[in-house]
């Protein structure tokens, strides 16, 4: 587990901005059931979750005409239990950090793993999820 020093910065760039933290799997479970569309951040200490996931996600959430009715966050080798359960959702993709999920009435709808947001620009991802939005999203 990653020390909370180092954590919690990384875990305010969202939750600061209005991201709902999910910390149990109970917690994951109940989000997940809900009608609606809820965007799932695995966030991560890896450099890309700083460079490109983390500003991408705040850039669509912001920018977007449509948004998910949720926005949620949990954080990888941190909020374990929460992750965990996530990635039971996220099935049969294989464990990724940082991802980030849409999921529309508790169906997996969009997905972008760790590999698609590497190398690409926090305007690519955002453009990638406000697609994402606009798809699925009301």
């Amino acid at each position: 587990m990653y020390p909370a020093e180092i954590v919690i910065p990384m875990k305010e760039e969202l939750t600061e901005n209005g991201f709902k933290e999910m910390l149990t799997a109970e917690e994951v479970d109940n989000t997940l059931s809900l009608k609606g569309t809820a965007l799932v951040v695995i966030n991560s200490v890896c450099g890309c979750s700083a460079g490109t996931a983390r500003p991408g996600v705040l850039l669509a959430v912001n920018k977007s005409a449509k948004k998910p009715d949720q926005i949620t966050t949990s954080f990888a080798g941190f909020d374990t239990e929460a992750v965990n359960q996530v990635r039971k959702h996220l099935m049969p993709y294989p464990p990724s950090s940082p991802s980030i999920a849409l999921f529309k009435d508790g169906q997996l709808v969009h997905m972008i793993e760790r590999h698609m947001i590497e190398g690409r620009s926090a305007q690519m991802i955002a453009d990638n999820l406000m697609g994402a939005f606009d798809a699925h999203c009301n």
